[in-house]
């Protein structure tokens, strides 16, 4: 784990757990108490450096100000270099006005780059500029699910609820490929494997007009799982296949 924690009470860490990476905001005001907190999301917009601030998502964790990032290695990867960040939180002040906080990230990228490593995320990758390009369904300009992904939940020992966040890149036949599991939760409860399974059963097209091959993209793709049947529970369980 890499963290630090600034005198506003504000704690950033980066942490690779089971194989799953994960960067977390701490000291954040207490967002709304939610039921359902795989489906559960809040805004936060960040900027580092010379990089204009830009809207991310992050997903709420049991302590309510805490905020765990839905890509936490892309946002690693921009905390290694150090220097001004800038958090804001929307309707996070009173009276519903936006909170701003204004850090400065220690120079030393070390701790971030062995936190990194051990979940075997590279220390550049070139997918990150591409990030900027997503609309808010996660998919480029000009491109559309032809086929939507149908996901299936994990079969034997699991959880009644979780997610994941994948990534992949599009093909020229519509097909994604190159994927890699963003984040998921619970870590160990087969989620992200069971994510990519679904979106290779997806079909992309292009809508740019002139009937043009789809574009080589980056696209981010989020599945929030709860099993049927059975109360609410992070529980672990055996799932059927009959369920």
């Amino acid at each position: 784990m890499a963290y630090t924690q600034f005198d506003n009470g504000l704690l950033l860490a980066a942490r690779c757990q089971r194989g799953v990476y994960q960067v977390m905001v701490g000291g954040l005001p207490a967002a709304s108490a939610v039921k359902d907190f795989h489906k559960s999301n809040r805004v936060l917009v960040i900027g580092i450096g010379d990089k204009d601030a830009a809207e991310q998502r992050f997903m709420l964790g049991a302590d309510p100000s805490v905020a765990f990032s839905e890509l936490p290695a892309p946002l690693a990867r921009q905390m290694r270099e150090g220097g001004t960040m800038t958090i804001t939180v929307p309707g996070g002040a009173e009276g519903g006005r936006n909170l701003r906080y204004l850090v400065n990230l220690p120079a030393s990228n070390a701790a971030i780059d062995q936190s990194l490593a051990a979940c075997g995320r590279p220390l550049v990758d070139s997918r990150d500029q591409q990030l900027e390009e997503l609309e808010v369904d996660g998919l480029p300009v000009n491109l559309a699910w032809k086929r939507i992904p149908l996901p299936e939940y994990p079969e034997g020992r699991t959880y009644t609820a979780g997610f994941a966040v994948i990534t992949c890149l599009s093909q020229s036949d519509g097909r994604v490929g190159d994927c890699v599991v963003e984040t998921e939760f619970p870590t160990n409860g087969g989620f992200g494997e069971a994510a990519i399974r679904g979106a290779r059963k997806g079909r992309l097209e292009n809508r740019g007009g002139g009937g043009e091959p789809v574009p080589t993209r980056l696209i981010a793709y989020r599945v929030s799982y709860t099993m049927s049947g059975g109360e609410f529970s992070t529980g672990s369980r055996i799932r059927r296949k009959d369920e």
